[in-house]
């Protein structure tokens, strides 16, 4: 009998090393109907030990658009180490590092610069220490990122069954009573190499500003946009940065909607769609285009709006695609004044981490050879001052003299607000005085234009 029971507890430990008793309930989203809004949080070492709430997201607005989060207190009279945990077995579930669930991801919202700890526990307690990461930002939603591949193998890592998580691990101490919002816990595999970009998506093209109109971009100036994850999408939203490049990071994508309703777009102008997407997982990527119609709002079937999405199977994989889509492809789009909607499908379905950069319309038939010419050294355009400014700036440049340039002012849109004329300052200097007292807000581009080149800056008018 009891070498039966050695054998059959041998049996199980090989079980338990090959995965095959996962049961790892993720992603912890504290939605209703997911995981963790149910759960019994015990928390620790924090004074009075005030419970975890789970509440409504207190700033949907930013890089976390979820509807609920969970919200912990650290107190100032609690130790640095205070902290909350699930209860065992029931909740988390059973589970093993291994390479397939090392890459913990969290979201948080501080109000200080404090480390983020996590560990994972054994039915028995015992647990290997946490990893801590701090957050970089304040105020604001942030997605850390915890790499336990180091660990996989470890007997302490085999049938964990409880998250411990460390809000505000602040061995300075606390001044203050302090509020931190958690939310979506993800696992996936381990070593980022595969699962994440190492590399910022390409730079665009240097391009006319009047030829292009960007959503999202370094390269050019960007349209106002209300929203990069609707309240009826299914995708979880985080702004990341990839080698010191914005980015918009989309995971569970089944499909997200991204919204101009404030401030749709005349398109007709254009003539291609340009994305950059990079996923290591998807398996289809799918661009749906929606013009309101000439009313300007969303209309039930039978409306004026027209819409048309354009698919693509077996998108290359772990590499930098760059989708540039003749606007003629989007052939239901029969009117393009009123772009409101723009869509972004991944498959498999609910289960695709998809990252975005560059998306932006443009106009293909735009000369770009005289716009990327290089500046001959007799030639300068210099930044204007004030800027930012109100409501007039001077813009001062340099060419040969007997020489003509054309000098334009865009909005951010594209669209052509000024024409200046030379004005001698001295011999080959100009100064122009642009006066925008006519003009909103916002940030315009101007540009000197010869027969081989064209240089452009921004500026910014700020009343």
């Amino acid at each position: 009998m009891k070498k039966k029971l050695t054998f059959l507890s041998a049996f199980l430990f090989i079980i338990i090393m090959s995965g095959t008793l996962l049961a790892q309930n993720n992603p912890i989203d504290f939605e209703s109907g997911g995981f963790g809004a149910n759960w019994t949080w015990t928390v620790f070492e924090n004074d009075s030990n005030p419970s975890v709430q789970i509440i409504p997201n207190p700033d949907p607005s930013g890089a976390n658009t979820s509807e609920t989060v969970a919200k912990f207190t650290a107190l100032q009279t609690g130790n640095p180490w205070a902290g909350c945990e699930s209860l065992h077995g029931s909740d988390i579930g059973t589970f093993t590092l291994d390479a397939t669930n090392s890459t913990v991801k969290i979201m948080v919202w501080k109000s200080v610069i404090s480390d983020v700890g996590l560990k994972f526990v054994l039915p028995s307690g015992e647990a290997l220490p946490e990893i801590k990461v701090a957050n970089t930002l304040i105020n604001q939603w942030e997605e850390l990122t915890f790499d336990f591949s180091s660990r996989i193998g470890h007997p302490a890592t085999i049938g964990q069954d409880q998250i411990v998580i460390f809000p505000d691990f602040n061995l300075s101490g606390r001044t203050q009573d302090n509020i931190i919002y958690f939310d979506n816990i993800t696992f996936s595999a381990g070593g980022g190499s595969s699962t994440d970009p190492t590399v910022a998506a390409p730079t665009p093209p240097v391009r006319d500003p009047a030829s292009v109109i960007s959503l999202f971009s370094e390269a050019y100036a960007n349209v106002p946009v209300d929203t990069w994850r609707t309240g009826w999408s299914s995708a979880i939203l985080a702004d990341v940065t990839i080698a010191g490049n914005a980015t918009k990071k989309y995971s569970q994508l089944d499909f997200v909607g991204i919204e101009t309703v404030a401030n749709q777009l005349n398109i007709t102008g254009m003539t291609h769609f340009h994305i950059d997407v990079w996923s290591s997982d998807f398996t289809f990527f799918g661009v749906k285009l929606v013009d309101f119609g000439a009313n300007g709002v969303y209309d039930p079937p039978g409306g004026d709006d027209v819409e048309h999405q354009v698919n693509f199977t077996s998108p290359a994989q772990a590499e930098w695609v760059s989708l540039d889509i003749p606007l003629s492809d989007f052939t239901g789009l029969t009117t393009r004044e009123h772009i409101a909607q723009y869509i972004l499908v991944g498959q498999p379905t609910g289960q695709t981490t998809v990252y975005v950069d560059n998306l932006y319309f443009y106009n293909s038939t735009t000369d770009i050879k005289e716009i990327i010419g290089a500046m001959p050294s007799d030639y300068a355009l210099e930044q204007n001052y004030p800027n930012p400014f109100n409501p007039s700036t001077l813009i001062n440049y340099s060419i040969p003299q007997n020489s003509f340039v054309t000098l334009k002012v865009y909005d951010v849109i594209g669209n052509e607000v000024a024409v200046l004329v030379n004005q001698t300052q001295s011999a080959g200097k100009y100064e122009v005085r642009f006066d925008a007292s006519n003009l909103s807000n916002g940030v315009y581009m101007y540009s000197i234009k010869t027969d081989n080149f064209t240089s452009t800056k921004k500026m910014i008018l700020m009343k």
